[in-house]
């Protein structure tokens, strides 16, 4: 299992607390420092099964720079978000759970986090 986090964000730890407490096996990773690529994302976009502007946090600053809100949201214009969200990694929505089945989350409640923990263990 793999969480991506924000260390300051309130969400992702509460996430690892609730991960720790349960003696659950994960890896950290700090995607703001180690970016994911473009590949990264649409893989965890299929495990997720969501699109890029389901995962696209559209009130950070610089998602009202880029216009997003008035971006189109279909199917070609996919790469135009997976680019955004890579270039700008502070726009994908965390906590992001990748459980040991191939699935994955976004762990924003304690029901979510659950959810990953339990398809980890099978």
């Amino acid at each position: 299992m793999e969480i991506w986090i924000n260390p300051a964000c309130s969400k992702c730890r509460s996430a690892l607390t609730l991960l720790d407490a349960e003696g659950a096996g994960y890896t950290v990773r700090r995607y703001l420092e180690d970016v994911p690529s473009q590949d990264e994302i649409r893989a965890v976009l299929d495990r997720l099964g969501l699109e890029p502007w389901d995962i696209t946090r559209t009130q950070e600053a610089v998602a009202k720079e880029l216009g997003l809100k008035d971006w189109p949201r279909e199917e070609g214009a996919r790469d135009r978000w997976i680019a955004a969200l890579a270039e700008h990694p502070k726009l994908i929505q965390r906590p992001i759970i990748t459980a040991d089945d191939g699935s994955a989350v976004v762990g924003r409640t304690e029901e979510a986090v659950r959810e990953a923990l339990s398809r980890s263990r099978g």
